[in-house]
């Protein structure tokens, strides 16, 4: 990569150097503040060499880089007049877009319990089927016992919210998991359903149903959060481990029975009804157009804010029908990307359309969405058409969702189980099938490989190979104590889907980072929360401590090594205020990834459950011909 080069076609497809009000980068992308986000080119900028992808969240304007970003920005602050001291007080003064922050809430606080919701929905699948085909009769205890565990999850949703939510709003997550059962608890069931009236101090409790529900929980704990440090800063330090869960629980508990649970089940009854009534009154027109708009969604982050309606949906009347529209985009992504496999004579992107064709039909669809189809126009919008072919037959055949069963590709097939099932799986081919028909039929202006990479191919082979032969085999120790978690809970895309490499996150149980190789510091970013090093056999870690935390400006966070360092496994590298950092509003999960994945193998976790810091964590494996010449 040239990085001037680079540096100077980014600023000018940002709007040029007027449009920029500061920029600053992390480990991985660079950030701008933008006067008018709609001056920037995206698709021109996705397409300079060194750029993976862009973002946009808040009204912040992200280019991701990888491990060259300090590089490039160094280029575009020494080739214009922006300065570093500029761009840091920029960032700091940048305003929220409040509609935003709602999605970015919403987002972080289910991506973490999405692995939960879509087990339980595996095994209420399985066992729909296992009825279907009469492998299993309803009335048996093995069925009833796969019901307990599918249903568990579902029944008891508002704890896992509660939980996940708490550790977004920056609050203790037992004390909002203990708010949680204290809704759900059988003997304020039991009182609901006997149908009297009941009250609390002499205040009326409005009955309502809190199992299974989304939207009473995220704003009680959103209250709790403003509870708990309002108290937490008039209490003694003596007295707060008694005092701040004692009087958040007596505030938010009643608070949350008497108003803020009603109203939430309010809404969350209207949005359902809404929904349905669309659906029911619209129906062809409405499954249309959200099926053939639903990548649109997608590209906004706006299906988040989709979740929480898609559960209550299925929580109060059984089924939902946006799910299904979410499935046929998919679908319609990956038919579009197989037909520009079989069109397109460049050998590498053929490859690459083909790959990620069928990681869309597994309902992984960013990279055929950004990497070929968006990257060649004609077959995005093949894709939207032929999700819309498929949502008009699941609108004539009243296709529904019945349960959350993962992803929506095929391993989340048993989200259809239920009278409509045939017509969902064709609903399923006809979206691929149209997609790829369109695909063929409008054709595309192929990718070239350019003379430049024509002639270096055998050149870049050979270096790769010599590189490899240098590499060996190595086990990453744990940079920190917490709970293991994989990438996918991170909230960050960036991270969830692996675009700087693969690894694993861990959510830290004390605020310090150690070394987890032998090696060197490649990088300690300015604000601290982010060190990249490379070991003595050649990997390269990046530990990024919390998402978004380079906003702070490096205050919580101490640095006890520098750029250049030579450190030893499990010496000391940062120290920060974990709790400072969640009260502040961020999350501290702590991605640990390796950048050069690329050069191995097999990048394997190791761990599970919890760790501490110095156990291993990550097994980094190259192939057993590239260990022969290593030796």
């Amino acid at each position: 990569m040239n990085h001037r080069k680079t540096a100077e076609e980014i600023l000018q497809l940002v709007g040029g150097e007027s449009n920029v009000q500061s920029v600053i980068h992390c480990m991985t992308r660079l950030r701008f503040n933008l006067y008018d986000n709609s001056k920037a080119d995206r698709k021109s900028l996705e397409q300079v060499d060194g750029v993976l992808g862009s973002n946009i969240s808040g009204s912040q304007f992200q280019l991701i880089i990888g491990n060259e970003v300090p590089k490039v920005y160094k280029e575009i602050i020494a080739n214009s007049s922006l300065s570093e001291s500029k761009s840091a007080e920029g960032e700091t003064k940048q305003k929220k877009n409040v509609i935003s922050s709602i999605f970015d809430v919403i987002s972080g606080v289910f991506t973490p319990i999405l692995p939960a919701i879509a087990g339980a929905g595996m095994i209420k699948g399985i066992a729909a089927l296992l009825v279907t085909f009469g492998w299993l009769q309803e009335a048996s205890q093995t069925y009833q016992i796969l019901t307990v565990i599918g249903d568990g999850a579902f029944y008891f949703l508002p704890i896992l919210l509660a939980i996940s939510a708490a550790r977004k709003f920056g609050s203790n997550p037992y004390v909002a998991a203990a708010i949680g059962a204290a809704i759900l608890h059988p003997t304020l069931t039991a009182m609901f359903a006997e149908g009297g009236s009941i009250s609390f101090v002499g205040l009326p409790v409005t009955v309502a149903t809190y199992s299974s529900t989304v939207i009473p929980i995220l704003l009680a704990i959103w209250i709790a959060s403003y509870v708990e440090k309002w108290v937490d800063r008039v209490t003694h330090a003596s007295l707060k481990l008694i005092v701040v869960p004692t009087v958040t629980l007596l505030v938010v508990v009643p608070v949350t029975l008497i108003t803020v649970g009603p109203l939430g089940a309010i809404a969350g009854n209207y949005l359902s009804t809404g929904t349905n009534f669309l659906f029911q009154n619209a129906g062809i027109i409405a499954m249309i157009l959200l099926a053939g708009t639903f990548s649109l969604i997608i590209i906004t982050g706006m299906h988040y804010a989709l979740v929480p309606i898609m559960l209550n949906n299925i929580a109060v009347n059984g089924y939902d029908y946006m799910i299904p529209a979410m499935f046929l985009a998919n679908f319609g992504q990956a038919g579009a990307a197989f037909a520009v496999a079989m069109r397109s004579k460049n050998k590498k992107f053929k490859s690459l359309s083909f790959t990620t064709a069928l990681t869309a039909t597994m309902g992984v669809t960013e990279p055929a969405m950004y990497g070929v189809n968006m990257r060649l126009k004609k077959p995005f919008v093949a894709a939207l058409i032929g999700a819309a072919a498929g949502g008009l037959l699941y609108a004539l055949t009243d296709v529904k969702a019945y349960i959350v069963a993962g992803m929506a590709g095929l391993p989340g097939i048993p989200t259809f189980v239920g009278p409509e099932f045939i017509f969902a799986i064709l609903g399923l081919v006809l979206a691929f099938v149209a997609a790829a028909a369109v695909t063929w039929i409008m054709g595309f202006e192929d990718v070239m490989a350019s003379a430049e990479e024509t002639t270096t191919e055998e050149k870049t082979v050979n270096t790769a190979t010599e590189a490899d032969a240098e590499k060996a085999s190595e086990v990453i120790a744990s940079p920190l104590s917490g709970e293991v978690r994989p990438l996918a809970e991170v909230s960050d895309p960036t991270f969830a889907q692996e675009i700087m490499g693969k690894g694993m996150a861990i959510l830290p149980s004390k605020g310090e980072v150690v070394s987890p190789v032998d090696g060197e510091v490649v990088t300690l970013f300015a604000t601290k929360h982010a060190i990249g090093l490379k070991s003595t056999n050649g990997a390269e870690v990046l530990i990024h401590v919390g998402i978004d935390t380079v906003k702070l400006n490096g205050e919580h966070f101490t640095a006890h090594i520098a750029s250049g360092d030579k450190v030893q496994k499990g010496q000391k590298l940062v120290t920060f205020d974990m709790e400072a950092i969640q009260a502040a509003g961020y999350d501290v999960i702590t991605p640990i990834i390796i950048t050069n994945t690329a050069e191995y193998e097999n990048v394997t976790t190791l761990a599970e459950g919890t760790v501490n810091s110095g156990e291993a964590v990550l097994d980094l494996a190259v192939s057993a011909t590239t260990s022969k010449e290593a030796s």
